[in-house]
């Protein structure tokens, strides 16, 4: 296996300008805006993936202990699929968009949004998921039409390697680059000017990012993590949420930015949540989670010393697990209970296999303990009954949520995903990932037939107000206090629907119904 992924090298630093150079030339030529042009670079980049399978799957398994089905699930299956859809759509996405909402005096200049490439990107990768959170938002990129030079981490270095030559070996060499190194070549990459910069990983490094960014109004979009909290609340299917919730911290050994940092529980039923987990830990791990196949290891050595100095600094008591070997990097399912959220396995970011409950007297409390310990996770994952769902819902904020089970909402990979606040900023998959690496530029034509209606714009302006009032401005519906003032007319129009389409869904019932009445009385007659 070993010729299949070659040694890790850093990029020569002095090479990363004419690198970024040779990319905003090739772009300014032109060359990536055809549509088929990148249809084809998204088809090649398939391949490429396919091609590469046996290396990927060694990388990952080399790097994070990974295992096959997830590294076929999260890493390769994720990014050959997220190419074919977008590929199945990317000229309908492409096409300019006629403008919504406009008056018919507008309609007469054809207001319409062009979906133009931003230029030139850059994309910073992380490890957990190597190959999808690097190659993920560079497919989104190219199917936007723009150059790419794509940093993958240098703390998965078997994947950044394995990625190098899949974009060395697929793409367009002009168009699309890689570098690889730590902080000295990303501190370079950042001196460099960009037309967007996507970045996973941590608010500390997002903060550096984007204040570097802000020098030059280059725009961001920051994936981050967050403090993501569960509620369980008594009302709720107690084993199955043990179930999913286990699930959501042993899946990539939990590594996983969206997976819950910690479980607000109702106190009368913690008993039965940690018998959930103990019997499930059993069934997913019969010979134990250390001897499984199906439970990969910490990226590092430096993570797994932050693991379990977190453990070691709690205050809480352990009650299942524990186990840990630095040499193999294997850090067991750890459940532990805290009684308060000053923590640190609450305050910190677990981003490990780590199970904390803390339990509460109400939902009351636990809303209050959510918003208190972090105001916009990541993500939010609430068990109990429609009412107790719908207010934590509504009362605390998230990048995105999953109701009733682990981070479903992030497994999907043609649903848009991003944070919120200090998570994050912007969104990508799917349609999302065109539309994040996408300007949309309005534009108008002005035939010259139209002058005359135009008279009213030029000076001198006398008379010119009342007619230009009348040609543009909309009349209020609402009182000063704020009341929608009642009007038959309308109503009878719009049957009291809020939209031109709901009216006609209306209309087209009644006369639906009338129908079927005159068809069964002249039956009967």
């Amino acid at each position: 296996m070993a010729d299949l992924i070659p040694n890790f090298e850093h990029t020569q630093i002095d090479t990363i300008a004419s690198t970024v150079s040779r990319l905003r030339s090739t772009f300014r030529s032109q060359k990536t805006k055809p549509i088929e042009f990148r249809l084809v670079q998204l088809r090649k980049l398939w391949w490429g993936i396919q091609d590469n399978e046996p290396a990927i799957l060694e990388a990952c398994k080399r790097d994070l202990g990974k295992p096959t089905l997830e590294t076929y699930a999260g890493e390769i299956d994720w990014c050959k699929n997220d190419i074919v859809f977008i590929c199945d759509n990317l000229k309908k996405w492409a096409k300019d968009e006629t403008a919504p909402d406009m008056p018919l005096t507008n309609r007469l200049m054809r207001p319409k949004i062009r979906k133009d490439p931003l230029g030139v990107v850059l994309v910073i990768g992380t490890y957990n998921f190597p190959i999808q959170l690097c190659l993920g938002p560079v497919i989104g990129a190219i199917a936007a039409g723009n150059t790419v030079l794509l940093k993958p981490s240098e703390q998965a270095p078997s994947c950044a390697t394995v990625i190098q030559k899949i974009i060395e070996t697929s793409l367009d060499p002009s168009c699309y680059a890689c570098v690889q190194g730590a902080i000295p070549e990303t501190t370079t990459l950042l001196d460099q000017k960009w037309d967007k910069i996507l970045y996973t990983g941590s608010g500390n490094v997002a903060k550096i990012i984007a204040k570097k960014a802000a020098e030059t109004l280059t725009p961001v979009a920051l994936e981050l993590g967050g403090r993501n909290p569960a509620f369980v609340t008594k009302n709720a299917d107690i084993k199955l949420a043990a179930k999913r919730l286990l699930w959501g911290k042993t899946y990539n050994a939990g590594q996983v930015c969206i997976s819950e940092n910690y479980v607000l529980i109702d106190k009368d039923v913690v008993p039965t949540f940690v018998d959930g987990l103990k019997q499930y830990m059993k069934e997913f791990f019969p010979d134990g989670p250390r001897s499984s196949p199906d439970f990969g290891r910490i990226v590092s050595e430096r993570q797994w010393k932050r693991l379990k100095s977190l453990i070691d600094e709690s205050r809480g008591k352990i009650l299942i697990g524990g186990l840990m070997d630095e040499e193999d990097r294997y850090f067991e399912p750890t459940v532990v209970q805290v009684d308060d959220i000053d923590d640190c396995l609450i305050r910190e970011e677990t981003f490990g296999p780590i199970i904390t409950i803390l339990p509460v007297t109400n939902l009351d409390e636990a809303i209050r303990f959510a918003n208190e310990i972090d105001s916009t996770p990541l993500g939010a994952y609430p068990f109990g009954s429609k009412v107790e769902i719908d207010r934590i819902m509504r009362e605390v904020q998230s990048g995105g949520a999953t109701i009733n089970d682990a981070w479903f909402h992030g497994s999907m990979s043609r649903l848009a995903f991003g944070g919120v606040g200090s998570s994050g900023t912007g969104a990508y998959r799917g349609k999302a990932s065109f539309d994040c690496f996408t300007h949309r530029r309005s534009f108008t034509q002005t035939p010259n037939w139209m002058e005359g209606m135009l008279k009213v714009r030029y000076p001198p302006s006398v008379g010119n107000l009342e007619k230009l009032q009348k040609m543009n401005n909309l009349a209020a519906d609402f009182d000063r206090n704020g009341k929608v003032k009642a009007n038959l007319v309308k109503w009878i129009l719009s049957l009291g629907a809020d939209s031109s389409s709901g009216s006609f869904v209306r209309y087209a019932a009644i006369l639906l119904v009338g129908a079927v009445i005159r068809q069964y009385l002249e039956r009967k007659s």
